[in-house]
């Protein structure tokens, strides 16, 4: 008997670690984001008697003249970045062929395209000149210090060489667990940046639970204060400084395998709930819902996808700007991870202080995927939950109505929640009805979308958003909807086509049909039983 994804998960999983991974933070000033706050910050702030774009290249003269007097004084490797590179690789042999334990690794400069100021000069009224400031793109240097930090490990700092100098920040989970277990002592095994094995699990969770949005504050104020910053410290103390927001934010969940063999089962098994879609190299499926026109789709809609590339599988799952992804680590662990690139996408702001929010969200996402994995491949049903299906209830002293299986109307329901289970979003009534119209070839009112909604949310098989009008799809509304579709589909129609008489029908089963009336007719003469009208 081969296992399935719940035996694989409950049975074989040696090791478990929840929390997050890659962390891309934006550094902004708040003050220096419009023309006017430019001119303000050359004239009033500096004193600047006609603020033009001269006096920016003057402020960014000044703070390359202060960079480079830096990495001279610290005798800090400088590399130039060239086209197409990638930084991080290069940043890993450098430290591979020049570890040190903490402080800066090497500056990177790159050119790259980025928001910035320009100036245009305007007469006034009173025959004088003076200059409007507008937002555009342009080409200018990027400062990367990779360094090493007490607290986080391997992490670097972006830094724009010209106003509003925007700064951005790496950092990763992984790489502040060990740190945190490296100073309490706990022996562990690393995994790239992951886990292997861990001598304190308990311990090591705990830690990950307590990774918040004020050691981000930390590491960039310590780091703020040991490098060259484009704004000095009266700069800074006029209100000049920089707020921190989140740009991108990685959610894991990692199983590690006590046998690595259980990978490959696990997704053989992914892999088999699909198998109505076919086995190529690619499998999509695709979750449809409403969006505004202002909503912006993943470049290929919203879809799941399962690949192959070699030997080695991934699952994919894309909602608006943000994705879910599951993949072998290193052959030894299951790696579930969602990213979110816009916390708008969930209805969060990019403040800090929102990563207590967007890290349940995310590890919300990874636990409903492994749910959802785990039943669509042992959907099993309990009889007793079965048979309580068939029969009308009672709910908050009103009468709910049955969900018989075979009923057209039903499994419609049924099939539209297959396409929901892992719609991140939920779903809303205008969604289904169009959909229940298309699988029913018949029309289907309004009034039977509310009816059908409230009997599926009365029986716990979908549940309703507070404060919205979208429904999720509970794990007992996917084992219902997968169980029965897939005895429907698979089952009960083919068998429903070998039964009619019909010249595609197998002999074979024709044959055997035949012989199992035979007999039935056989029983009914023996019993006297009477032909039914």
């Amino acid at each position: 008997m081969r296992p399935t994804v719940n035996h694989i998960l409950a049975d074989h999983v040696s090791l478990e670690v929840r929390s997050i991974d890659r962390l891309y933070i934006n550094g902004y000033v708040p003050k220096l984001q419009t023309g006017g706050q430019v001119f303000a910050f050359l004239h009033q702030h500096l004193g600047f008697t006609i603020p033009s774009p001269t006096m920016l290249g003057r402020l960014g003269e000044r703070y390359r003249a202060e960079v480079k007097r830096f990495i001279e004084a610290n005798d800090i490797p400088l590399i130039r970045f060239h086209s197409g590179q990638r930084k991080d690789d290069v940043a890993k042999e450098v430290r591979r062929a020049h570890p040190i334990e903490t402080g800066i690794d090497f500056l990177g400069v790159a050119q790259e395209k980025s928001k910035s100021f320009k100036g245009r000069k305007r007469p006034t009224p009173t025959g004088s000149v003076t200059f409007d400031f507008s937002r555009q793109w342009v080409f200018v240097n990027q400062l990367y210090f990779y360094l090493q930090d007490p607290e986080w490990g391997p992490a670097f700092i972006k830094i724009g060489t010209y106003i509003p100098y925007p700064v951005k920040i790496c950092l990763n989970g992984h790489e502040w667990l060990k740190q945190q277990l490296g100073r309490e002592g706990i022996a562990f095994e690393s995994l790239d940046n992951g886990f292997l094995s861990c001598a304190n699990p308990r311990r090591l969770q705990q830690l990950a639970d307590q990774l918040g949005p004020d050691h981000i504050q930390d590491f960039f104020r310590r780091w703020s204060a040991v490098l060259p910053w484009p704004l000095t410290p009266q700069d800074r103390q006029a209100g000049y400084d920089h707020r921190l927001s989140l740009w991108q934010l990685e959610c894991s969940a990692t199983h590690v395998f006590d046998r690595p063999v259980e990978g490959r089962h696990f997704f053989d098994g992914v892999i088999r709930a699909n198998l109505d879609l076919g086995r190529p190299d690619r499998v999509r499926l695709l979750f449809p819902g409403r969006h505004t026109s202002r909503t912006v789709p993943p470049v290929y809609g919203y879809r799941t996808r399962v690949i192959t590339l070699g030997v080695d599988p991934s699952l994919h799952v894309e909602y608006k700007h943000s994705h879910v992804k599951q993949y072998f680590k290193e052959g030894r662990a299951l790696r579930t991870e969602t990213t979110i690139n816009n916390p708008a996408d969930f209805g969060v702001r990019k403040g800090l202080p929102n990563v207590w929010k967007l890290k349940a969200l995310g590890q919300s996402v990874n636990q409903r995927l492994l749910e959802t994995e785990r039943i669509a491949d042992d959907a099993a049903l309990d009889p007793d939950e079965f048979d309580a299906l068939q029969r009308p209830t009672t709910c908050e002293g009103q009468r709910v109505s049955a969900l018989r299986f075979a009923d057209p109307r039903v499994m419609a329901l049924f099939r539209a929640l297959c396409l929901y289970a892992l719609q991140i979003g939920g779903f809303r009534s205008r969604d289904l009805r169009p959909l229940l119209e298309r699988l029913l070839t018949t029309p289907y009112t309004a009034n039977q979308m509310t009816y059908d909604l409230r009997r599926l949310r009365r029986r716990g098989l979908i549940v309703r958003t507070p404060h919205t009008h979208h429904y999720l799809v509970t794990p007992l509304g996917i084992r219902f909807a997968y169980t029965l579709t897939k005895i429907h589909q698979r089952l009960l129609k083919p068998a429903w086509a070998t039964l009619l008489p019909a010249p595609t029908a197998p002999p074979q089963a024709v044959e055997a049909l035949r012989v199992i009336d035979q007999y039935l007719r056989e029983l009914q003469a023996h019993a006297s039983l009477p032909d039914a009208a």
